[in-house]
């Protein structure tokens, strides 16, 4: 089986002005892109071949498979924060989830900070994500090519803080991107989405 490049759920002009064409072009176009390629190269004439990427990442990661690991790894991370966003986001949860951040944040606003400082202070590159740990929500960084995926947590957005992500758009200004994220760009549908599979499979004992 040969990994492909997930398509894109919306135009890449559809994030603008919070993200242009241009850093789609490049993050998605290429950034993303050349990890599926590295990937296909890695698991060539391997085992991992005929496993679907999320048991790709997991495996890879218990055997300290390096490259496949960091290239299957990122691959799913970026498919993962592509649909963590929608153009037509209004930005505000509803739902169980809106439920679940007022319990554990106070707020959105509440949420918004912490996941913000969370973003903002990450040293390096990596990923902020919002996840479900048993009975609560949670906000953790990871770095490099990390996520969820290998811990006992389920992801339920994220979002790319590698400097590629926002450097065109913001420069250096990671904070503002951030913010434009929190506030305009979170596909809250997907995230409960992604919540009510965790419970359905809590509840199910799966």
């Amino acid at each position: 089986m040969t990994f492909k490049l997930t398509q894109l759920p919306y135009d890449r002009d559809a994030l603008e002005p919070h993200i242009s064409a241009r850093t789609l072009d490049f993050h998605y176009g290429k950034h993303h892109k050349t990890y599926v390629e590295k990937l296909n190269q890695a698991v060539a004439g391997t085992k991992y071949e005929d496993m679907a990427l999320e048991q790709v990442v997991r495996e890879s990661f218990r055997k300290n498979d390096k490259p496949v690991y960091n290239n299957g790894s990122q691959a799913w991370n970026h498919t993962f924060f592509w649909d963590s966003m929608d153009p037509a986001s209004d930005g505000t949860p509803a739902g169980s989830l809106a439920e679940k951040l007022d319990d554990q944040f106070g707020s959105l606003d509440g949420f918004r900070k912490q996941f913000k400082d969370s973003a903002v202070s990450k040293f390096g590159s990596g990923w902020t994500w919002l996840v479900a740990d048993g009975n609560t929500l949670a906000i953790v960084s990871t770095s490099d090519a990390d996520s969820p995926l290998t811990t006992d947590t389920t992801p339920l957005l994220t979002l790319d803080v590698w400097e590629h992500a926002y450097y065109l758009d913001y420069q250096n200004s990671r904070d503002r991107f951030v913010g434009a994220f929190l506030e305009h760009l979170i596909n809250w549908d997907f995230a409960q989405d992604n919540l009510d599979s965790f419970e359905t499979r809590r509840r199910l004992n799966l």
